[in-house]
Parts: C-alpha cells; structure tokens; sequence
C-alpha cells in the first residue's frame, strides 16, 4: 500500500533552515549586545549637535513643515528608551502616539520581523496575499469574538483612517440611500478629506470642500454621569427626528483621545446605542487609539458593548490596520480593495504582538496594564496634593494618562510637552479646551522604575514652569 509523501514547500525548508535561524539568532543577540547600553535618559552628544541640528533643519525644509519634536532617531532603543541621532536618550511615553506597544528594539518583534524580511514581497496587498494576512485575520477575530460572536469579518488596511474609511463605506452601502452621520463632540476621526469632516476641528479642514454632513451629540461628563447621558440621548434623538432613515451610523470613541483622554461609561454608550439600534442606525467604533490600552483588548469589551457594536476598525499598537464587520454587512464587490494592505514583516510583526497580549498577563482589573496605570495615577495625584495649582487630573484608562497642566490653555501645556522633551520625557497634548498633557505608554515594556523616573520628570517639569 503505497503512503502519501507530503511535500515541502521552498518557504518551509528556507524556514527550517539552520544557517538561516543561526543568522537570525545572531543579528538579534548583535543588537541585544549594543542595545544595553541604553538603559536610562541621557543628554546629547557634544560632538554630534551641530550635524544633528543641520539634519533636522534640512528635514524641516524637504516635509515643508518643522518637524514637532527635533526627533530624529538613530536605529536603535531598549524597551521604552530611545537614542536619537544626537545621541541623546528619550523615555518614549507617547511612542508615535501609541504605535510601539513594545517600545525600542524588541528582541522578540527584531527575530519577527527578520523572519518575515524573507518573504518574497515587501508588500502584500488586493491580489497577492501570503500567509501572514491570514493568519492576523483570523486572530484579530479571534480575539474580537471571545465574548460574543461579534464579527464574521476582517479586512485588512494600512492605515488606521483607511480601515476606518472602508467601516464608512459598508455602513453606507448597507444604509442606502442614508448619507449623514453622527458622532461626539471634540471627536478626533482623522485628517483624509471624508474623515477631516466628522473630526470636531474647523482648523483641520480649512479649505476642504464639504463632503460629508455629520451632526454631534455631546460626550459623556463625569461631574455629571445622569445628566450628561441624558442630554446626549435627547440630542441623539433630535437628530434622528429632525432627519428620519438619513443616518448611517453613529462613530463611538470609546475614549476621546485627541480630545483629552476623556472615557464614557458602559451605561452612557448602551443608552446611545440602544436608540440606534431602534432606529436601524450602525454603531461603529473607532478603536484606532483605545485597541490593547484597556483592561480588555478592545475597548468595546472592556466597557462591555459586544452585542451592540456593529463593527470598528483598530490601528496602532496592531501594526497592520483593520476592519471588522458583520456578515449582514458584507459589501458588494468592489466596494473594498487596497493595491497595498501592509508590509509582509509589519502583518507578522502585528500577530506575534497580537500573541504576547493575549497570552500575557496584560488585562483585566488586576492585569499588568491596571497595575502601572494605577502607580502612574497615585503619583499624579500626589503631586496635585503637594501643588494643587500644578495639575488637574489624572485623566484616562489604563495606557492612556493625561493631566491638565496649570490652567489647561494650550500654550502651558505644549510648553510642558516642550520641557519634558528637553529633560528626557517624550509626551504630547491632547484637547484644547482644557488642554493636556497626555502618555502612551508601551504597555510591553514599562516597568515601575519607568513610571517613577516619568513622575520625576513631569514634576521637574511643572517646578520650572510654576516658577
């Protein structure tokens, strides 16, 4: 009886392949060995400033815009350090506005991406897809449906406001001929020219023509939880009386991130989505900023919405962007496509990050990310007790923290962001009325001693400008 040979394919031996994880075992513990050093803020080089200063001019000059930090990073960090150019060191607390869940120069994430520097393509994209965007695909799933089989579907994007676009476009092929939307108030929804509409920021879209009518409905007051719920459900309801079937969807930020660090509640989001639902309106939910910043993995879980969200899209700390939809939501062919859907190494990159969240001990009331925001929390508030001029707050979920310097007018707080940056610290705003100081921490790597080298810093920083 003959028996069937299975046959190998040309990847699976180059992946097997000794030389090839011998190299790969040797590139990582090269960078591991220069890397060490990098273990706390330091000051630039004084041999290296004038080149540093002239590089970040011409910089400037090609962008035809200053860059918001003179940040030009050389290659190489440890966890949440990073060395610049000039070879200074930076505590990074704010990561690209959340996009390094695991910091600077992760071992495990360098042997990842290695690994998927192999493949045959750089890029991935609408008609030729390998391994790895299946299998992030269908982890993200995974991971959405634990609770509820929320999602039948992923699509995969290479920018967060893409994979937000795309949620846009199915919400209104499914609500035809319905054309407006609705959304929250100081809501940040990103800068393409659909998006720069539904974003509450006249000065983002200053010279744009107008192509989408979005009305808003006030976020959520935690000095005045019932009251504020209230005045948001009649809004809502106005709206969808005032323009009956004209909306397709409401867009949820669970926690206004450009907005302040501002988190509803389970309670406020039901309310509002439960009169969607009524009225046949999809609650969509932008978890660009909130995705593994939580005490759950999506922030739709932690504030337990999964059988009233319609679908979302995530981006950030996921490395490769993505929408999640339903099967009664399914568009028609055509409607999504991408020359380009990620790299090969940032969709390996995102499922081996998607695999150290979910198998560590990162989550829940008691989890990693509850423990650190807690210290981070406890020492902001000790520093209002000592200076309660200095700072109102501290605002926010889990890796999300954010105070209000002095009396939150932009100026103090982007010159708090300034000094910190100067000292070490990188931070950045958020919000205008007030204005504050936010962190994205890297929930992979931060340690305790971060968050006290952190508090350090930031009231290092508020002495210099109290005084």
């Amino acid at each position: 009886m003959m028996t069937e040979i299975e046959e190998k394919l040309g990847s699976e031996k180059l992946n097997e392949d000794p030389q090839l994880t011998s190299a790969v075992t040797t590139i990582v513990d090269r960078i591991r060995v220069h890397s060490s050093s990098i273990d706390g803020i330091r000051p630039a080089f004084d041999s290296k400033r004038l080149s540093y200063e002239e590089a970040i001019s011409r910089f400037n000059e090609v962008r035809g815009g200053n860059l918001y930090f003179p940040y030009i990073g050389s290659g190489l960090g440890r966890g949440p350090f990073v060395e610049l150019e000039d070879g200074s060191v930076k505590l990074d607390f704010i990561n690209g506005i959340g996009t390094h869940p695991f910091g600077h120069s992760h071992p495990d994430l360098i042997e990842t991406a290695l690994h998927a520097a192999t493949s045959d393509t750089v890029m991935q994209g609408n008609l030729q897809q390998n391994r790895e965007g299946l299998a992030f695909s269908e982890a993200l799933l995974a991971a959405a449906n634990r609770c509820h089989n929320t999602f039948q579907h992923c699509f995969l994007s290479s920018t967060g406001v893409m994979a937000g676009e795309n949620m846009l476009k199915i919400a209104f092929q499914a609500r035809q001929p319905a054309s407006r939307v609705i959304a929250f108030e100081n809501c940040f929804a990103g800068r393409t020219l659909s998006f720069s509409q539904i974003t509450d920021k006249p000065a983002f879209r200053v010279g744009l023509p107008s192509t989408l009518e979005v009305d808003y409905v006030p976020f959520f007051d935690e000095s005045d939880p019932l009251g504020s719920t209230e005045r948001a459900a009649e809004r809502l309801k106005e709206h969808l009386k005032r323009r009956p079937k004209e909306h397709a969807a409401f867009i949820y930020e669970l926690i206004q991130g450009e907005g302040g660090f501002n988190p509803g509640t389970t309670r406020f989001f039901r309310t509002l989505m439960e009169i969607c639902r009524e009225h046949e309106v999809l609650n969509l939910c932008d978890e660009v900023q909130t995705f593994a910043r939580t005490h759950s993995l999506f922030a739709f879980q932690h504030f337990a919405l999964d059988e009233l969200v319609d679908g979302l899209w995530i981006g950030k700390s996921s490395q490769t962007c993505a929408t999640l939809f339903k099967s009664e939501h399914k568009p028609a062919p055509g409607l999504l496509s991408q020359t380009f859907t990620s790299s090969s190494g940032a969709l390996a990159v995102g499922n081996r990050i998607l695999e150290l969240l979910t198998e560590g001990d990162y989550f829940g009331s008691h989890g990693r990310i509850a423990r650190l925001a807690e210290r981070f929390h406890e020492g902001l508030n000790a520093i209002r007790r000592d200076h309660p001029n200095w700072i109102r707050g501290p605002y926010g979920i889990g890796a999300m923290t954010a105070f209000t310097p002095f009396e939150g007018t932009p100026q103090q707080a982007q010159a708090m962001v300034k000094t910190l940056f100067e000292d070490g610290l990188m931070a950045f705003v958020a919000g205008s009325s007030p204005a504050r100081v936010r962190f994205l921490w890297p929930v992979g790597v931060t340690q305790p001693r971060h968050i006290d080298i952190a508090l350090h810093k930031i009231e290092a920083a508020l002495s210099k400008h109290a005084s």
